[in-house]
């Protein structure tokens, strides 16, 4: 079946569900947004009312890379770290933009670009360019350079799912993870190959009328097994589970879904073992955290307590008739509270 062409329909609704096949565009300006009381808003505050972000990791035992572009309308921000499990060091940039000047996210997951630049700092995500491929670059004033290619061909099996945000609202996200990659990156004097190092990719592409107040749990593997074999996931909890999931394994380029998922950890304690189990008794995973990525903003319309940990997975996949082991496989984990 094709692709969805967009995800608002003539009546102004959104598609529910998942897709297969993919939504071409998320068209959110057509959607009938009302207030709680169902008096129609404006098209200014459709406008301002949508969020979007772009997240991509890349993730080897050599090298862990996170890249984000937000679109908040009333602010941009983008965020750039590396770590280097092997020396432990870290590295981290984060950029602010009022306005979202300098930032642009197209509506369109799986062929649209993105882009943010502050001063000389320039991050993009290009998906249109080249057919398959998902072109990530990264130029910092410090001299850090991201140049990296990731595998999207046709055979990939995104992930992507429209549900119901609080009362008025919806989010729509596209997932992929464990994804081959090729590029470089430069960072404190050294250079990386990625494909050398084995480095996979995942993606995160979101938009929507988020809830006002919102927070979420989220996990994300990508590694190769010892048969040579391409192991992803995307785990959630707390906002996208309204008669969905945006839960999911990949083997190669294979996806099987997954149902609920369960995040135990002490919020006060995050460096403590975190523990994911899915309902359906196909995840059950331990996390050692090894650092953390964060940033909290309390401001006057917008919060953002946010905690972005790496580390390894160790645990077991029971997934389409086998049992996978996982014994340190390095991903991440996500404690983030939000107020848009």
């Amino acid at each position: 079946m094709p692709a969805l062409p967009r995800l608002i329909n003539a009546s102004g609704q959104p598609c529910y569900g998942l897709f297969p096949d993919g939504v071409e565009e998320i068209n959110y300006l057509d959607f009938d947004l009302r207030t709680v009381m169902d008096k129609p808003r404006s098209q200014l505050a459709k406008r301002f009312g949508a969020n979007q972000f772009q997240f991509i990791s890349l993730l080897s035992p050599e090298l862990i890379v996170g890249v984000a572009i937000v679109d908040l309308k009333l602010v941009s921000n983008a965020f750039v770290y590396l770590y280097d499990p092997r020396t432990r060091r870290f590295d981290e940039f984060s950029f602010l933009q009022p306005l979202a000047r300098h930032a642009r996210i197209e509506p369109r997951p799986g062929d649209g670009q993105a882009v943010f630049a502050k001063g000389a700092n320039r991050i993009s995500v290009d998906a249109g360019t080249e057919p398959g491929v998902r072109h990530l670059r990264v130029e910092l004033a410090g001299g850090t350079r991201i140049d990296a290619r990731i595998d999207e061909a046709p055979s990939q099996q995104p992930l992507s799912v429209c549900t119901r945000a609080g009362y008025t609202g919806w989010v729509f996200t596209r997932k992929t993870a464990a994804r081959s990659c090729t590029g470089s990156v430069s960072w404190q004097g050294r250079q990386f190959d990625l494909q050398q190092i084995g480095a996979l990719a995942a993606v995160d592409w979101t938009a929507g009328f988020m809830r006002r107040e919102t927070f979420w749990n989220w996990g994300s593997l990508s590694c190769r097994l010892p048969d040579g074999r391409r192991l992803g996931f995307n785990l959630a909890a707390g906002v996208n589970e309204t008669g969905f999931t945006e839960n999911g394994v990949w083997l190669d380029d294979q996806l099987i879904k997954v149902d609920m998922v369960d995040f135990q950890f002490d919020r006060a304690e995050p460096l403590e073992p975190w523990r994911l189990r899915s309902t359906d008794g196909q995840v059950d995973l331990q996390f050692e955290p090894a650092g953390t990525r964060q940033e909290k903003l309390n401001a006057l319309l917008l919060a953002s307590n946010f905690k972005q940990h790496f580390g390894q997975f160790s645990g077991e996949l029971r997934i389409a008739g086998e049992t996978l082991t996982l014994d340190g496989a390095w991903g991440l984990v996500e404690d983030h509270y939000a107020r848009w």
